[in-house]
C-alpha cells in the first residue's frame, strides 16, 4: 500500500477512535470538572508535518483541510471549525519546524503548542458564535490544560508505533 492511501486509512481511523475516546476511557476520570478533549487526529498531523513533510510539500495542511472538513461534518455539525484551525495551526507548527531540527523533544514541545492554539482557536469560535459560554478561566483550568496533557500522552505512547515508518517514508519523499 502507498502512503497516498496508508496516510488517510490511518487518519480516518484515528478520527473515528478520537470521537469514541471518551467512550473507551474510565468514568471515574470523566465525572469530575476536568473536560478532555481528544485531539488525536490533529497530533498524527503533526507527526506527519513534522517528521514527512519537506519544505516544498504540504501534505499535512492538505490532510488537515480534508479531515478538519470531515471532522466538522461527522461531530460538530459546523463547517469550517476544524478545518480552518486544524489547516491554520499545522501551518504554523510546519513553519516552526523549519527553524528547529525534528526529534523527540521538539516534536513534544510543538505538539504541546499546537494543541493549545488549535484547541484555544476552536473555543475562540465556539465562543464567538455562541455555542460556548464556559469562562475564560474554567476553560484553561479545566479544558486546556486537561486536553493538551492527555493529548501528549497520547503522542508519547504512539511514538514507539509510528516513528520509524514516518521517518522512513519522509526520506524517500526527499
Amino acid at each position: 500500500m502507498t502512503r497516498r492511501v496508508i496516510f488517510p486509512v490511518i487518519l480516518f481511523v484515528v478520527m473515528v477512535l478520537s470521537g469514541v475516546a471518551l467512550e473507551l476511557l474510565p468514568h471515574q476520570l470523566l465525572m469530575g470538572s476536568y473536560m478532555i478533549v481528544p485531539h488525536w487526529l490533529f497530533v498524527m498531523l503533526i507527526y506527519i508535518a513534522i517528521f514527512y513533510d519537506r519544505n516544498d510539500t504540504y501534505y499535512a495542511v492538505l490532510y488537515a483541510l480534508i479531515f478538519g472538513l470531515l471532522f466538522d461534518i461527522v461531530y460538530t455539525g459546523i463547517l469550517g471549525v476544524y478545518m480552518i484551525s486544524y489547516a491554520l495551526v499545522i501551518y504554523i507548527v510546519r513553519g516552526l519546524k523549519k527553524m528547529l531540527q525534528g526529534n523527540f523533544y521538539v516534536l513534544l514541545i510543538l505538539s504541546a503548542f499546537g494543541i493549545a492554539l488549535a484547541d484555544v482557536s476552536i473555543y475562540t469560535i465556539f465562543t464567538v458564535i455562541g455555542l460556548a459560554d464556559m469562562p475564560i478561566e474554567v476553560y484553561l483550568l479545566n479544558r486546556l490544560v486537561p486536553t493538551i496533557l492527555m493529548n501528549l500522552l497520547f503522542l508519547v505512547v504512539i511514538y514507539p508505533i509510528i516513528i520509524k515508518p514516518m521517518r522512513k517514508w519522509g526520506r524517500e519523499l526527499s
